[in-house]
């Protein structure tokens, strides 16, 4: 559209408008500001904020309102409205009802964090002296309305977090020759961050002459960045970060003398950064991160001395880190990562007394560690692994007090490893893996009591493994694996009881016997002392890791049986080639004599019946039902040439198993339920129906009848049926949903469990009344009870349970808001010698992304299942795209203000939020897309009860 054209409609519109306008004003003349806002109050539920609004007759008082004196509105001397402040308030509803066209004087509107829904009201434009408009954070949708284009007074908009689509219409802005007082001709600040906008940002935006902050970043934006952004010369925050914005930065972006804040990160551009960025003294934040920049970075970027964060990582860089960062003595924050940035980094950096976070991994680095960065007392994260650096550990880098992450792998570093090491008190990861490092591990790191992850790996260590080791409880991860170390593996190792994700000391020379204390470790993931001199049995304590899923104790000298149970059961052969004589039930092992004495005491034989026994249990009620179970099966698997063993009629074999306070109910379920009539229906799913008994003694249960004839063959003797009574016969525990009995008998089969009065989670969730009963304290006590209950499950079972379809659905509510795990259909008991891979199960959002590739069910499968449901919690939604945005690793981005449900206040005590934050962060532990890498739910619950006591 031409620009004449352009004027042409954009000032028909505006007498349009205007006139429309003119009409609204003389019809709201009849309506007072009080009673307009009175009547928006009526349309909305109850809010306590209101509870000032008052007509007289409710107040006593003779005389007419006075809305002047209600919460959260100001007037000026005449008593006219200037002022609608109801920020932060928990404001619920919508703005359809309330009378704009009641308030010519308004000046600022600011309903900023509540739970608003609806849409932006078309007519908003009426609001003709309006200098504030702020309605961010809220849930409303709809499109901006072009009406915004009249608001020519306005300074500041925001409607950032909003679910608001559509795209920026060129006519909001004014047009290039000023010929008409249209558009936001005053704003300032306009932000329109984490919404649902998007398509290109027009060039007509760079006609806001006056704007000061742009922030336009979190939304689906793409095409270039407007090169008349370069016009906005008062411009000093510009945010367009995570959108799909393509081409280069335009060189006009130079000019902007006053800019302080540049992010661009996280979108498509490319090409060269204009070399002439920082070239003014203003810039402090200059994020250039995860697009496919290539070229030198700017060499001035910190000519003003001003800059604090800077990130280029995962681009495309080349050349000298900038020669300005040198004497940046601002620098707060540096990640220039994943590029291939060369020079030498004992020359080119300097000293930084405010820097605390500095990742330079993976260029092409070389020099040596300079022993300037002793200077950098504030520094908590050091990583430059995946370089070229040669020389020593400087001791001045050991007196870094604050200093949690040390990542100097993958280098040339040579030396020893110096005794200092325990200096650095609050170090949480130390990686120093493939290097040059000689000489033995010193006993002082046993004083970093803080460490999760040590790396050692790689290197030409010798000696033996300081028994100090077993003094780091906090280690997740241990790795000394491919050196030249020798002795026996320190029993004190078996003391790291949250040892989880590996414990390598492979390729050493390792002797002695397998220490049994290591089957203490049960969180642990993978265990691999391969390629060694070990000699002896294998402890049989080793089979009650009970997390262990990879094991390799191959190229050892170990002989006699191997243990029984768990990995030993589903374990590969290579695991344990290229021994000196052991035997067991593996293929390609020789079987072991039926006499052998094993180590725990007790022949095979008498063991696996001991086993076999204590699996039953003590409750006759429970071995009559696993014994029922198992006939049926055997019975299954043992088919005649007839179709008797296929006919619903084998299901009644069960029926006698059916026993409630010591009497068959049968008849009496079906007289409350009137024969499972609909009215007492109170949920359905995919297995069948629930329904609501009210029994003749007056206690209400729950009754879940599983639905019949699926292809012709009756289901109630099917796998959901016996997997539901086979996880939850023998189950107790406060935060599992009771079952108190099933029945097959007849044409029904149905299970009886105790009834959930609030109903699910998801339903309570799902309801803006619901929800505010469900404060933050209560949240959390949720999120631990389902914790609790899956650490029972995994961990505590016997064999253990894997439940495969956590989701808010399956949570249910009892009436004091206790969280209850219901709906075992689809779970998995980890048989010691049955196949634990199984066909998909779930629920789509929920299920773990391995699941698509692999039939492999782990406990990790429930984990990520669980990190999904704690977002869900905290959201009060399900949390949708912001997996992905995590699994992308953005999740610097994400921040707890933002996810947290609208609905509640954010105005919470301090001990509150840091609970929220340090649940977040379990939640995203839970969804890495490794399952190695999660933690466990018997970490996760002892986290949740230990931080939150």
């Amino acid at each position: 559209m031409g620009k004449q054209t352009r004027n042409f409609v954009t000032i028909a519109f505006s007498a349009a408008w205007l006139s429309l306008l003119a009409f609204c004003k003389i019809t709201a003349e009849s309506t007072t500001e009080a009673e307009a806002l009175l009547r928006w109050k009526a349309s909305l539920s109850d809010q306590p904020i209101l509870q000032s609004w008052v007509t007289p007759a409710q107040s006593n008082s003779s005389t007419a309102p006075s809305q002047c004196k209600w919460s959260g509105i100001t007037c000026d001397a005449a008593g006219n409205v200037i002022e609608i402040n109801l920020a932060y308030t928990g404001l619920r509803g919508t703005l359809e009802n309330l009378d704009l066209s009641s308030f010519p004087n308004l000046l600022r509107l600011d309903l900023k964090v509540n739970q608003l829904t609806g849409s932006v009201p078309e007519n908003i434009g009426i609001l003709s002296k309006l200098q504030f408009l702020d309605l961010s954070t809220n849930s409303l949708n709809g499109t901006l309305p072009l009406s915004l284009a009249n608001l020519t007074q306005v300074y500041e908009l925001d409607v950032s977090r909003n679910n608001i689509t559509g795209e920026l219409d060129p006519q909001l802005f004014p047009d290039g020759n000023n010929q008409s007082k249209f558009g936001l001709i005053s704003i300032k600040n306009l932000l329109f961050q984490d919404t649902l906008l998007g398509g290109r940002i027009p060039n007509e935006i760079g006609n806001l002459k006056n704007l000061v902050l742009m922030a336009l970043d979190g939304n689906s934006f793409y095409g270039p960045i407007p090169p008349s952004l370069g016009n906005c010369s008062e411009l000093s925050i510009l945010r367009l970060a995570r959108n799909q914005l393509t081409g280069s930065i335009p060189p006009a972006i130079e000019s902007l003398s006053k800019l302080t804040d540049l992010r661009l990160f996280t979108n498509k551009l490319s090409g060269p950064v204009p070399q002439g960025i920082g070239n003014h003294s203003s810039l402090t934040d200059l994020h250039l991160n995860k697009n496919n920049f290539s070229g030198q970075l700017p060499p001035q970027v910190c000519r003003g001395e001003k800059l604090a964060n800077f990130t280029a990582a995962y681009n495309s860089f080349t050349g000298p880190i900038p020669e300005s960062l040198r004497n940046c003595k601002s620098l707060y924050r540096v990640r220039l990562e994943y590029n291939q940035l060369t020079g030498y980094i004992d020359k080119d950096l300097g000293v930084y007394p405010n820097l605390t976070y500095i990742d330079m991994g993976y260029n092409k680095l070389r020099g040596e560690i300079s022993s300037t960065w002793g200077a950098c007392q504030k520094l908590t994260l050091l990583r430059i692994d995946g370089n070229m650096i040669s020389g020593k550990i400087p001791d001045e880098i050991l007196q870094l007090k604050q200093l949690v992450e040390l990542d100097l792998s993958s280098n040339q570093l040579s030396g020893e490893i110096p005794k200092q090491i325990g200096n650095l008190s609050a170090l949480s990861i130390l990686s120093l893996n493939e290097n040059k490092f000689s000489g033995q591990i010193p006993a002082d790191i046993g004083t970093l009591y803080n460490l999760q992850s040590l790396d050692l790996s790689m290197n030409m260590l010798s000696g033996s493994i300081p028994y100090q080791v077993g003094d780091c409880t906090k280690l997740q991860s241990l790795n000394m694996s491919q050196n030249y170390m020798n002795g026996t593996i320190p029993y004190q190792i078996g003391n790291l009881f949250f040892l989880q994700d590996l414990l390598d000391l492979s390729y050493n020379s390792f002797s002695g016997e397998i220490p049994s204390q290591l089957g203490k470790l049960t969180n642990l993931i993978t265990l691999n002392i391969s390629h060694n001199n070990l000699s002896g049995s294998i402890p049989n304590s080793l089979s009650d890791m009970l997390s262990l899923s990879n094991i390799n104790l191959s190229y050892n000298c170990l002989e006699g049986p191997l243990p029984i149970g768990h990995i030993f059961n589903s374990a590969k052969p290579e695991d344990f080639s290229n021994n000196k004589g052991l035997c067991g039930k593996i293929q390609g092992f020789q079987p072991c004599n039926t006499s052998t004495t094993e180590p725990g005491g007790g022949n095979e034989k008498s063991k696996h019946v001991t086993t076999v026994v204590a699996s039953l249990g003590s409750a006759l009620f429970a071995s009559l039902i696993l014994v029922g179970i198992f006939v049926f099966l055997s019975n299954k698997k043992t088919k005649h040439a007839s179709n008797e063993e296929e006919s619903p009629a084998n299901c009644n074999k069960l029926s006698s198993l059916w026993y409630f306070n010591g009497k068959i109910v049968y008849e009496d379920i079906h007289e409350a339920t009137k024969n499972f009539n609909d009215m007492y229906c109170i949920g359905e799913g995919a297995s069948g129906k629930v329904y609501k008994a009210e029994m003749p003694g007056g206690q209400v249960l729950a009754v879940k009848r599983l639905r019949s004839q699926v292809d012709g063959i009756a289901i109630e003797c099917t796998k959901t049926f016996l997997n539901e009574i086979a996880a939850l016969t023998e189950t107790r525990h406060r935060n599992i949903v009771k079952l108190h009995g099933f029945s097959s008998r007849g044409k029904h089969t149905f299970l009886v469990y105790e009834f959930m009065e609030k109903g699910s989670l998801a339903d309570m969730l799902r309801s803006d009344e619901e929800a505010i009963k469900l404060d933050w304290p209560m949240r959390v006590e949720i999120i631990k009870g389902v914790a609790q209950a899956l650490s029972y499950l995994h961990h505590d079972c016997v064999p253990p349970i894997i439940h495969r379809d956590i989701s808010s659905k399956n949570v249910l509510m009892c009436s004091n808001l206790e969280a209850h795990v219901s709906d075992f259909g689809t779970a998995k008991i980890l048989e010691p010698d049955a196949s634990n891979w199984t066909a998909f199960a779930g629920t789509y959002g929920y299920a773990a992304p391995e699941l698509a590739y692999t039939m492999a069910v782990t406990e990790k499968c429930d984990v990520y299942s669980f990190g999904v449901l704690v977002l869900e919690v905290l959201m009060g939604k399900h949390p949708g795209d912001l997996i992905s945005k995590i699994q992308a690793q953005y999740v610097e981005s994400i921040n707890i203000k933002d996810i947290l449900d609208s609905r509640l206040p954010y105005s919470i005590e301090q001990k509150t939020a840091d609970e929220l934050v340090f649940i977040m962060n379990l939640a995203l532990s839970c969804l890495q897309v490794s399952p190695q890498s999660r933690p466990t739910m018997r970490i996760l619950a002892h986290f949740l009860e230990e931080k939150m006591s």
